[in-house]
């Protein structure tokens, strides 16, 4: 099995038939000696999410000077998942700066981008940003 097999599950009945059916996929890999991986994790945002987050980041990019400077949509990206994420910073490699560690939007879970945007748009409505993303 050298492809990935994504089963998606929302309920109890639903998680049993998915037990069933990784292991008939998994059995005969085993069985011929093959070293399996199992993965059960949250589901990541929508693709529909991952749309409106940049339409957002976006348009506070245009709309909003950050300390007198304008930062881009990816900035942004990065100021408000380490905000969310309450994460720590340390200095760069040669001193004149900070990385913020973490920051990474790709693995958050619906419930996570959800908050994220939710931030945004107190952010936004703090500074007068028009939005004209849509859910």
């Amino acid at each position: 099995m050298s492809e990935k097999l994504t089963l998606p599950m929302w309920n109890e009945v639903q998680g049993h038939q998915v037990a069933q059916t990784i292991w008939k996929h998994a059995k005969a890999h085993l069985h011929a000696g093959r070293r399996m991986v199992l993965e059960l994790r949250e589901e990541k945002r929508s693709d529909a999410q991952n749309r409106r987050l940049w339409a957002m980041l976006t348009e506070i990019s245009q709309q909003v000077d950050w300390y007198g400077k304008k930062l881009t949509p990816e900035d942004w990206k990065h100021v408000f998942s380490s905000s969310l994420r309450k994460l720590e910073v340390v200095p760069n490699l040669d001193g004149t700066g900070f990385v913020a560690l973490g920051t990474s939007t790709s693995q958050m879970t619906k419930a996570e981008m959800s908050d994220m945007q939710t931030l945004m748009e107190a952010f936004g409505a703090e500074r007068c940003v028009r939005f004209s993303a849509q859910e």
